[in-house]
C-alpha cells in the first residue's frame, strides 16, 4: 500500500482505491459513501483523498467497542 505521502513515512492520506482495498470493498462503494456524506474525504480539484487518521480512528473505535462501527454515524459524530 503506497498511500499518498512523501518518502517512506506513514501516509497521511489514502486514495479511494487504497481505502477500497483496505476495507475489502469496491471503489464505487467508497465513492458512494463519500457522496452520501457517510465517509470522510478531502476534495482537491475533483480528486478525493481520505485522511489516514479517519481510517485509523474507525478501526480503533471498532476494536475499542469490540463491535461494529457504522461509518455514517462515525462521520456524523465528527470523530
Amino acid at each position: 500500500m503506497s498511500g499518498i505521502n512523501s518518502g517512506g513515512a506513514r501516509p497521511r492520506f489514502y486514495s479511494v482505491a487504497e481505502v477500497a482495498r483496505i476495507f475489502g470493498m469496491s471503489r464505487v462503494t467508497v465513492y458512494r459513501a463519500i457522496a452520501d456524506k457517510e465517509f470522510p474525504a478531502v476534495k482537491i480539484r475533483g480528486r478525493l483523498i481520505i485522511p489516514a487518521a479517519a481510517v485509523d480512528a474507525m478501526a480503533e473505535a471498532a476494536v475499542t467497542a469490540q463491535g461494529v462501527v457504522d461509518a455514517a454515524a462515525f462521520t456524523a459524530e465528527g470523530a
